[in-house]
């Protein structure tokens, strides 16, 4: 039997939560270290996620990014990359827990640089005043929002490195999700309300993503949580 509403959104709430408890756990193992290859960092990541939560599976590519792949979209395969002392690096998961899939990412600065520093500072800013401009429309759509995330960005400073901010999440698998199906994300052309009920009647949940780049700089940086609850 399917979860009910309120069940639905508290394990989503959960799965959140214990991505958020991995990706604080990432930084205080320093995972993210000068001299590690990404790949090597990402497996690394995911038998974390293994040891703290018995978490073998990940609906969505782990991705770990440094230095000017952070400028690639997800869809891109850059090769991989040895994290620099001075660089910046983001990761993207999306575990698994108890069949509720999380989505989850954060950026990571190594050394001095104040322009990097400023970028990750202003990842958090960007979604936050994105959720708050999400939540002053009951109506809004996903193109509206896009609109407003891509004006956020510039008035920082930088540039959206994606063609879309953010999509569905929820039991796994979720809806399906794919480039056809403009209604299942965050971006133009998506002008149907985010606040709807999905194939099957339930309450749609979604992930609000932002990243920001600097093309001229080579580099970007990614923060992505629950955008619904």
């Amino acid at each position: 039997m399917a979860d009910d509403e309120r069940t639905r959104a508290a394990r989503l709430v959960a799965a959140q939560a214990k991505a958020a408890r991995l990706f604080a756990e990432i930084e205080a193992r320093g995972l993210v270290a000068p001299g590690e290859e990404e790949r090597a960092v990402s497996d690394r990541v995911r038998d974390l996620a293994n040891e703290m939560f018995g978490t073998t599976r990940h609906w969505h590519k782990r991705i770990v990014r440094s230095g000017p792949n952070t400028l690639m979209p997800y869809r891109e395969n850059p090769p991989d990359r040895a994290i620099g002392t001075d660089d910046i690096v983001f990761a993207d998961f999306g575990p698994i827990f108890e069949e509720y899939e999380a989505d989850f990412g954060r950026t990571f600065v190594l050394g001095e640089d104040p322009v990097k520093h400023r970028l990750r500072d202003d990842l958090s800013k960007v979604f936050a005043a994105g959720r708050a401009f999400f939540e002053s429309d009951p109506d809004i759509t996903g193109e509206r929002l896009h609109t407003e995330v891509g004006r956020l960005a510039a008035e920082a400073g930088w540039k959206l490195g994606g063609w879309h901010a953010g999509h569905l999440v929820g039991e796994f698998p979720h809806e399906t999700i794919d480039g056809a199906d403009v209604e299942s994300y965050i971006t133009p052309g998506n002008d149907t309300p985010l606040r709807r009920t999905d194939k099957a009647g339930r309450r749609c949940h979604w992930i609000l993503e932002i990243h920001l780049i600097d093309q001229e700089r080579g580099f970007g940086g990614f923060y992505e949580e629950l955008l619904t609850l």
